[in-house]
């Protein structure tokens, strides 16, 4: 449960927060497109890290480790098994179903990207101090981790998610 807040001086900071986020995310979609030119568009790419992260998995676990309906993730993971980057398998509890599982050449291209992505962030940070950076660290991962736990009541607070239903007979 999030809980809610009626400070205005705390409502300011998260505004700040809020804006931030905002310039972050016009960053990160100008990424995001400059990426897709090269065929890997986001949201693949998501599942991907998502599903090596996971291990062999059912799609129905992956849909809902990314907050994704089935139907969107099983689209999505038909383009990653074309390009080779992730494979089906029977699922060894049962072997009527399938898991999937990210190849060699999957996984390659996460640690490319992941070693990339590393780089141009050390680059980025390379004038702070050793204490700024320890210290944003540390915040940043709470921050993450919070957003993360607060997620499914944000999304039902905005009416689109599965626990908006609740309480609505």
């Amino acid at each position: 449960m999030v809980t809610p807040v009626s400070d205005e001086s705390q409502l300011a900071q998260a505004e700040r927060i809020g804006m931030a986020l905002v310039r972050l995310n016009k960053m990160h979609a100008c990424v995001a497109a400059h990426l897709s030119k090269t065929g890997v568009d986001k949201a693949s790419f998501v599942l991907l890290a998502n599903l090596s992260q996971l291990g062999p998995s059912r799609s129905s676990a992956l849909a809902e480790a990314v907050f994704s309906d089935p139907s969107t993730v099983s689209r999505q993971v038909a383009t990653l098994v074309k390009e080779g980057w992730v494979e089906r398998r029977a699922d060894p509890d049962d072997g009527r179903a399938s898991v999937l599982a990210v190849t060699d050449a999957g996984q390659r291209l996460l640690d490319e990207r992941r070693a990339q992505r590393n780089k141009a962030i050390a680059r980025m940070l390379a004038d702070w101090s050793e204490e700024d950076l320890s210290a944003f660290i540390d915040h940043f991962e709470r921050f993450v981790g919070d957003y993360e736990k607060a997620l499914p009541d944000f999304i039902a607070e905005s009416g689109l998610g599965p626990r908006s239903e609740e309480g609505k007979n």
